[in-house]
């Protein structure tokens, strides 16, 4: 039980509140105890509806408007974009031949340059890629043979 002191018209009370159950509390006034019926009052409720996020655009005829970028369809393997970002400098020319740790892009993302490295050896057969183009994730940049 919390015990409690109040002094009301300069007399003073003690004043013992006990379990409260269904409303009901058991409270003990200066040795008397009561029960004591409490009024619960409802707070109003705040619904906060957030925004629904809109549907992504489309095109007259129904394709999304940012699609995947097309898969290469040349003869050897590609050198995708690790992330989105811009391209900042091409460091090969088609014909060059480049080993596996060789920068070949240079791709700005989140105001940080990544060093994109061809990944195998070979001959650069394409470039699909222009200096401050805008790439997507998964975009071929250049192809290797």
């Amino acid at each position: 039980m919390k015990e409690y002191k109040y002094t009301i018209n300069g007399s003073v009370y003690t004043v013992s509140v006990g379990d409260i159950d269904n409303n009901v509390a058991q409270v003990e006034v200066n040795g008397t105890p009561y029960k004591v019926q409490l009024n619960r009052e409802t707070a109003p409720v705040t619904v906060v509806k957030s925004p629904r996020p809109e549907a992504a655009p489309r095109t007259a005829t129904g394709e999304k408007v940012v699609a995947k970028p097309a898969a290469t369809t040349g003869a050897g393997t590609a050198v995708k974009a690790p992330l989105p970002g811009v391209i900042l400098s091409i460091n090969c020319k088609v014909g060059d031949t480049v080993s596996a740790n060789d920068t070949v892009v240079v791709l700005e993302a989140m105001k940080m340059e990544n060093a994109i490295k061809a990944g195998r050896d070979g001959k650069i057969s394409s470039i699909s890629v222009s200096n401050g183009q805008s790439v997507l994730e998964g975009e071929a940049l250049l192809t290797i043979e």
